[in-house]
């Protein structure tokens, strides 16, 4: 059965919220998943774009067999990733293989060099985030946006909405 995130924290994983980032990289990675972990962060922004992706990605799965798929976060996180650079699908498996600091925003730590992301399971995922998905995903992300910088927690630097 799919989850949203895993509750059970691994060893050598590192808390999402407690990843540092090179604050002085001009690339645009760090700039999305730095987003990505504000929204993380709220948990009733998370659970909302949760539940928007469930109604694609578990609508017709049976829960009670199979194996268990790509986590809700992984499917948000690399679909975000794939818009936000506007790269192709092998890029987004490079990086989601490849780069550490993607890999732990993955929910990977320093035991899971072996677990890697096949093409198709990329594929098979990401492209379940349709046009409408996504506008209701970037709502919810709005919406989040406009109350974290009411209150000033968040620059509003830091708020990232999803390109359609």
């Amino acid at each position: 059965m799919r989850h949203g995130i895993n509750p059970q924290l691994q060893i050598g994983e590192t808390l999402i919220e407690d990843i540092q980032f090179d604050t002085h990289s001009r690339d645009d990675i760090p700039q999305v998943l730095r987003g990505l972990q504000q929204i993380y962060k709220d948990t009733k922004t998370r659970d909302a774009i949760f539940e928007q992706i469930a109604t694609v990605v578990i609508a017709k799965t049976d829960s009670e067999t199979g194996r268990p798929g790509m986590s809700l976060w992984c499917v948000f996180v690399l679909g975000v990733l794939r818009l936000a650079l506007n790269s192709d699908y092998d890029r987004i498996m490079e990086l989601a293989n490849e780069h550490r600091t993607l890999r732990q925003m993955l929910g990977h730590g320093i035991f899971d060099e072996d677990k890697r992301y096949g093409l198709q399971t990329i594929k098979d995922n990401a492209t379940k985030l349709t046009d409408e998905v996504l506008a209701s995903i970037n709502h919810e992300i709005v919406k989040h946006g406009h109350t974290g910088c009411s209150d000033k927690k968040i620059k509003p630097s830091s708020v990232v909405a999803i390109p359609l």
